[in-house]
C-alpha cells in the first residue's frame, strides 16, 4: 500500500495486528473490521476496564489477546500501535523481522482520510515538547472566527481517525501530534506545521535527545506551505533546514521580540506578522494585542504567535486571529488562576509535567511559592533552579523524587525556605498548600508547578491539579 489514500478492497482479508486498546486502539481496530480486515487486538493489561473493551469489539467480531502485547500473532501483515508503546517492545521487534510494517494511529487516520467520499481535509500540524495543547486550541479558535469548519484532534484527546472518518466534514483539521504518534507516521504531510520547543522529554522512550528531536521533526516532512520554528529555540529552526518540504514551503519563525522578514513577533504589545504580507521587508500586519492572549504569560503568547503563523499559511485574514485568540478559554490546569486570598494569588499549572514546561510557568510571575514534586522521569533541576532562584519566596516540595528537587535547591538556592512534605497520599496538597500559604506574602503567587509526573500520588496532572484547588478554595472559605 502507498503513502497516498486506501480502498476499502485494499483491506479485505488482510491482517492486520491493533497494539493496544484505548483512545487510538478501539477506533483503529472497528475502522479496519468495517473495512473487511481481519483484526486482533493485542493488549498488555487484563484488567476490568480491558475486559469490558474486548467484550464490545469480540461481539463486532474483533478477536482480543489481553495479557499479552509481546506476542506478534501468526499471518500478521501490518501492525497498527498505540502511540505510546515503546520501539523496543518484543512485538515490534519480531514484526521488524518479519518485514511487518507498523503504523501508528496518526499514519492510519492519513492513509484512511478520505476514503469515506469526502475531499480529505488539510492538516495543520503541531508539535513540540510544551504548549501543543494550548496552541493547537488556539489555532482551532482562529480558524473557527474565519468562518472554517475545523476541530482541535489528536494527541489532544481526540481520535484523528473519527475526525478523518466520521459525519463532520471539515475545511481544515488542527492536529496536535506527539513524538511518539510522529515516530510511527512516516508518510504524513501536513499542509502545515510548528515545532514549538524542544526539551529533553520521554528519553526513556527514544532513546537519546537526538531520536527525541528526530521524531518532533518529522512534522515538517512533506510540508506545501509553512514549516513555523521558534527564533528563541535554534535546535527548531534546525529541524527546518533538515526537512525535506515542497518546493516554495517557507521557513517562518516566531519571537517574543520584534519579528524580522518571515518572522511573527511582538511590537508594543502587538502581536504583528512580517511573514505573510505582500512587502515584509518593509511591512508589518497588525494581528491582536497582548492582552488578546488568555494568559498574557510569555510562553502563551509564544504559543499564540505559533498558532496565529499556521492560520495566516491557511490564509486567515488578520482579524480572525484576533477575534479566535479573545474567544480562546485556555483548559483547566495550565496557568489557571483558582483564587486570591489575603492578597496571595494561588495558580494550577499541574499540567507542567517536566522542567522545561515549568521554566516558562516560573517566569511568568516575579515572587513565588512554588510547590513542586512528584515523579521525575529522569529529569534534573539544576538549570531550572538557577533560572528560578530570585524569584522563589519558598518552595514547598512533596512526591517520590522531591530530594532530586530539594538537593537543586541546596545548590543553588540555599537561601530560599524549603518545606519537604514526608508523605505521597493525595492528602498531602492539601498540608502542602497551608505551608505555601504561611510562606507566601501579600503580592505572591503561590504556583503549583510540579516539573514532574504525577502518579506517584495521583492517577493523572488533572486530579492533581484538582486537589490543588480544592484545598484553596477550602482555604478562601475559611478566610472568608
Amino acid at each position: 500500500m502507498g503513502s497516498q489514500e486506501v480502498s476499502t478492497a485494499d483491506w479485505q482479508g488482510k491482517h492486520v495486528t491493533v497494539a493496544g486498546l484505548g483512545v487510538s486502539g478501539i477506533p483503529a481496530a472497528r475502522a479496519l473490521h468495517e473495512r473487511g480486515a481481519l483484526v486482533t487486538v493485542v493488549n498488555d493489561g487484563d484488567d476490568e476496564r480491558a475486559r469490558a473493551q474486548a467484550a464490545e469489539l469480540e461481539a463486532l467480531g474483533i478477536t482480543v489477546r489481553l495479557g499479552d502485547g509481546a506476542t506478534l500473532p501468526p499471518s500478521t501483515e501490518l501492525v497498527v500501535t498505540a502511540p505510546g508503546w515503546q520501539p523496543d517492545k518484543p512485538l515490534f521487534l519480531a514484526a521488524a523481522e518479519a518485514g511487518v510494517d507498523i503504523w501508528g494511529d496518526v499514519e492510519l487516520a492519513w492513509r484512511l482520510r478520505g476514503t469515506n467520499g469526502r475531499e480529505a481535509a488539510p492538516w495543520l500540524a503541531v508539535t513540540g515538547t510544551n504548549g501543543k495543547t494550548t496552541t493547537v486550541r488556539m489555532l482551532a479558535s482562529i480558524l473557527q472566527a474565519a468562518g472554517l469548519r475545523t476541530a482541535a484532534v489528536g494527541n489532544i484527546g481526540v481520535s484523528l481517525l473519527d475526525a478523518v472518518l466520521g459525519e463532520t466534514e471539515y475545511d481544515v483539521l488542527a492536529v496536535e501530534l506527539s513524538s511518539y504518534q510522529l515516530h510511527w507516521a512516516p508518510s504524513l504531510r501536513a499542509h502545515s506545521a510548528a515545532v514549538l520547543n524542544l526539551a529533553p522529554d520521554h528519553l526513556d522512550w527514544h532513546g537519546s535527545m537526538e531520536a527525541y528531536a528526530a521524531d518532533k521533526g518529522r512534522v515538517y516532512e512533506g510540508n506545501t506551505v509553512a514549516c513555523v520554528y521558534n527564533a528563541a529555540d535554534p535546535a527548531t529552526e534546525e529541524l527546518v533546514r533538515e526537512a525535506d518540504v515542497e518546493e516554495g514551503c517557507r521557513a517562518i519563525g516566531f519571537t517574543l521580540g520584534a519579528p524580522g522578514p518571515s518572522q511573527l513577533g511582538v511590537v508594543d504589545g502587538i502581536l504583528v506578522d512580517r511573514a505573510f504580507v505582500k512587502n515584509r521587508q518593509k511591512q508589518a500586519q497588525e494581528l491582536a494585542e497582548v492582552s488578546d492572549v488568555n494568559p498574557p504569560a510569555p510562553h502563551n503568547i509564544a504559543n499564540a504567535l505559533a498558532a496565529a503563523a499556521l492560520a495566516r499559511a491557511f490564509g486567515v485574514e488578520p482579524a480572525a486571529v484576533r477575534d479566535g485568540l479573545r474567544n480562546f478559554r485556555p483548559d483547566a490546569h495550565r496557568i489557571e488562576h483558582v483564587a486570591d486570598i489575603d492578597g496571595v494569588a494561588y495558580v494550577d499549572d499541574s499540567k507542567a509535567t517536566n522542567t522545561h514546561a515549568t521554566e516558562a510557568s516560573l517566569a511568568a510571575y516575579d515572587s513565588i511559592v512554588w510547590i513542586a514534586g512528584g515523579l521525575a522521569k529522569g529529569a534534573t533541576f539544576d538549570e531550572l533552579v538557577t533560572g528560578a532562584a530570585k524569584r522563589l519566596r519558598g518552595v514547598v516540595l512533596m512526591g517520590a523524587d522531591r530530594a532530586l528537587i530539594h538537593e537543586a535547591l541546596t545548590r543553588h538556592a540555599p537561601e530560599v525556605p524549603v518545606v519537604d512534605l514526608d508523605r505521597t497520599d493525595t492528602g498531602a496538597m492539601s498540608e502542602a498548600v497551608d505551608h505555601a500559604a504561611r510562606l507566601a506574602r501579600p503580592g505572591d503567587t503561590v504556583l503549583l508547578a510540579p516539573a514532574c509526573a504525577s502518579m506517584d500520588m495521583f492517577t493523572n496532572y488533572i486530579k492533581r491539579g484538582e486537589a490543588f484547588a480544592d484545598a484553596v478554595r477550602a482555604r478562601a472559605e475559611e478566610s472568608a
